[in-house]
């Protein structure tokens, strides 16, 4: 057995989190040969990393460790420490758009520490049968979403806050209806396995009457794993349970997000459907209609099935940031070939918005409204509506944009024609129109041209300006406008 020396980080350290009453922790465990070579893994509730390679040179370590992902792939991540004094500030594995997170570790026992043992095995589930559509969400949901703007920050007070903003603000007049509550809301569960809410939370029923009570609707987050993304409790062998609390509680939408289930289920698509499957069974027999929000980033060609699990949205995508690479990169890229999938009561889920949260202008800001909009995605705002500036509420009020998202013909835009930084995208209206964005994604000002023949019009038709709110006169075979950098002209054709 080895011992740890005050300069020698071998042993057990642990780091407690917590934003509430539910205290959670991390432990990292680490072994340091003679020669500098490290050895261990880090536990939290939601996975665990066990390190594959990794050095130690005075009192700065650098590991590399790995994860069961999905797809039956292993995902890497690079880790660096400082040992100070009797703290090991650790630097956590981020996404690209993330900034650095830094927890400190306090040593707990100096003992090298016992490898973990192997991982369980993975349950596999065979493909259920098509799960009763629940019949909402006829066009695709229109609300706001806590994680952007407060992450872990939520509680009672900023959904109230929030609901009371919406209800006066125009948001609600403009049809945003479901106000949404994110991950960290979960405590642990009772005697009976009754899933409790922390004291962020103290009293859920009472949240959602006071919701309900200014014509709005509450939608809460869970996960198929044992526990969430942020570590809290998850939904795992509790479905029914947790359905039958939301509807007791008066919940409206629920969010349904992968996270920790990679821990426990095989990584296949027929055992991805069966879980989501089991929660879309459990909210149809809760006795309360609840959106369904399928959140496991488009793996497994989520498209083909995720209308069969009862599901009324789903992410295509990994998790959008407030920068215009992001965004475009969501929204122009990743969504091409995916409008088969989408439909009255089913539509592919590029994330979040994220305008009015100050990473990108208001031209930027204005272009992802309008592809989310011709994209017939979800419109979740997550920006602080207590506290919103007018041109950003301008933007996410829009009614006649917002007509083209919520349009009852529901079908999902697509691209119709690019050249370099150019783009139009266009989808068909219900009336017989046309919704048409013409689209620079370029460092300068460019004139975009939409032509007719690309759309699939003839003849000369009349134009009307979205965002100027102009109608532009009767235009033939092609529509031509100057459109600044990173900017959109959004035009309805009209029949």
């Amino acid at each position: 057995m080895t011992l740890a020396s005050a300069q020698n980080p071998t042993g057990k350290w642990v780091a407690k989190y917590s934003s509430d009453d539910e205290a959670r922790e991390i432990v990292l465990a680490l072994n340091v040969e003679s020669g500098g070579a490290v050895t261990g893994y880090v536990l939290a509730p939601q996975y665990e990393d066990r390190i594959v390679e990794g050095t130690a040179t005075g009192g700065q370590i650098t590991f590399v460790a790995e994860r069961d992902a999905n797809n039956n792939t292993k995902r890497r991540s690079n880790y660096s420490a400082m040992l100070e004094g009797g703290t090991l500030k650790l630097t956590m594995p981020t996404a690209a758009n993330r900034p650095p997170q830094v927890i400190e570790f306090t040593r707990t026992s100096a003992e090298a520490p016992a490898p973990l043992p192997p991982a369980p095995p993975k349950i596999s589930l065979a493909a259920p049968a098509a799960v009763r559509d629940n019949g909402l969400a006829r066009t695709p949901p229109m609300g706001w979403n806590s994680w952007n703007k407060f992450a872990g920050r939520v509680n009672d007070k900023v959904v109230r806050e929030i609901a009371d903003a919406m209800a006066k603000n125009g948001m609600k007049a403009a049809g945003y209806v479901y106000v949404n509550i994110d991950d960290t809301w979960e405590s642990a569960r009772d005697s009976q396995g009754n899933i409790g809410t922390n004291s962020k939370f103290p009293d859920m029923k009472a949240l959602a009457d006071y919701v309900h009570k200014r014509g709005l609707k509450l939608g809460i987050y869970s996960s198929p794993g044992p526990k969430t993304c942020a570590g809290y409790e998850g939904s795992y062998q509790h479905e029914a349970q947790d359905a039958k609390t939301y509807a007791r509680w008066g919940i409206d939408y629920l969010k349904y997000d992968w996270c920790s289930a990679s821990r426990v289920y095989a990584p296949d698509a027929a055992t991805m459907q069966a879980a989501y499957a089991k929660m879309g069974e459990a909210l149809l027999a809760s006795g309360r209609h609840m959106v369904y929000s399928l959140c496991q980033y488009g793996m497994l060609n989520v498209g083909e099935w995720g209308a069969k699990v009862s599901g009324n949205l789903w992410r295509t995508t990994g998790d959008i940031s407030d920068r215009w690479q992001s965004m475009s990169n969501i929204g122009f890229d990743q969504q091409i070939g995916r409008e088969k999938f989408a439909a009255s009561g089913h539509w592919n889920d590029p994330d979040m918005l994220e305008i009015g949260n100050g990473g990108m202008s208001d031209v930027e800001y204005r272009t992802h409204m309008s592809l989310w909009c011709l994209l017939a995605a979800p419109l979740l705002a997550g920006n602080d509506l207590r506290d919103v500036k007018p041109g950003i509420l301008e933007i996410l009020t829009n009614k006649e944009a917002i007509a083209v998202n919520q349009d009852k013909l529901g079908k999902q835009g697509v691209r119709v024609a690019k050249n370099g930084d150019l783009e139009v995208w266009a989808r068909p209206l219900a009336d017989g129109g046309h919704a048409v964005g013409l689209f620079n994604r370029g460092a300068a000002a460019a004139k975009v041209t939409a032509k007719w023949s690309d759309i699939g019009v003839k003849g000369a038709h009349k134009v009307r300006d979205l965002w100027a709110h102009a109608d532009r006169g009767k235009v033939k075979d092609e529509y031509t406008a100057e459109v600044p950098s990173h900017g959109v002209v959004m035009i309805k054709i009209a029949k």
